[in-house]
């Protein structure tokens, strides 16, 4: 696993751009002291995201009790309880930034008795009670595979139920190792299949998995009833994380992405950039949500 770090193409060099949404969105999460999975998750889309004006909430803090090698988000300190007043600081937030649609996300809480599932409730409830029609993806941990938890959220009936697979099965001893694919799978089954919710996950691909393994898991995502897939390229947030594989081109993630409309995905997001929220407005405007 220690490689050495590969040169990145040209396709993945992104050009910066700031202006006026960009100083006033930091402004704002910073005033509120919220967490965005922007930042600290070192996305590359940030300042595209910021200077559009949009952001993914984080919840529960910013410290993950899970070792997942790909993630960038703090591991190395105990968290501390969930803030309280979070809930509506974000509300107020999606009020102050006129969102449409906003998308939560959060970080794993194995530590607490819920998961962390009624800060969830909370959130939504607040963001809905100052925000008259937004529309709201939450983008899950697994709740390491408490049904009750994770019902809670779905109880709640988010526009999308997002929950990430994040790479084939292969590599979740490397990848995830307290997650579990097929625990992962069931849970998006269970949104559909209970909830009726649309339901959305994502992979990311150059950590060492063929094109057949990544055929595999759309395959079994479609076949958990999975509406909407997102296909990124992994990058290495740090030195100490998984290294990169390989580089994926542009025209192999339109093949990924042809492969994936094929299967019957409702809506397929697929290129370098891609995160599990990017762009994910667009899913909302497109009409992509109704109850399934």
């Amino acid at each position: 696993m220690n490689r050495e770090r590969q040169k990145k193409p040209e396709w993945l060099k992104l050009k910066l751009s700031t202006g006026e949404h960009f100083a006033a969105t930091r402004q704002l999460l910073s005033g509120l002291r919220l967490n965005t999975v922007c930042r600290s998750a070192m996305c590359p889309n940030l300042q595209e995201c910021w200077s559009k004006g949009t952001a993914t909430f984080m919840l529960l803090g910013s410290v993950c009790t899970r070792t997942c090698r790909f993630c960038a988000v703090d591991k190395t300190v105990l968290p501390v309880p969930p803030d309280p007043e979070e809930p509506e600081k974000i509300a107020l937030a999606v009020k102050s930034m006129s969102l449409k649609h906003v998308v939560l996300t959060s970080v794993n809480r194995d530590d607490l008795p819920d998961g962390g599932s009624m800060h969830w409730v909370s959130a939504i409830r607040s963001i809905r009670s100052l925000n008259p029609g937004v529309s709201i993806e939450c983008l899950v941990p697994d709740f390491d595979g408490i049904t009750a938890n994770a019902d809670r959220v779905m109880q709640e009936a988010p526009e999308v139920l997002n929950h990430n697979i994040e790479t084939v099965p292969s590599l979740y001893p490397a990848v995830r190792p307290q997650a579990d694919y097929r625990r992962s799978l069931e849970l998006i089954e269970r949104a559909k299949a209970v909830f009726r919710l649309s339901t959305k996950s994502g992979i990311m691909i150059g950590m060492g998995e063929t094109g057949d393994e990544v055929a595999a898991s759309l395959g079994d995502l479609r076949a958990s009833r999975c509406d909407i897939v997102t296909i990124g390229q992994y990058l290495q947030p740090t030195a100490a994380h998984l290294p990169v594989n390989r580089y994926v081109s542009p025209e192999e993630f339109e093949e990924y992405k042809n492969m994936a409309e094929s299967l019957g995905f409702r809506h397929v997001q697929s290129g370098p950039f891609v995160r599990s929220s990017y762009h994910a407005e667009e899913f909302v405007a497109a009409r992509h949500i109704e109850r399934c």
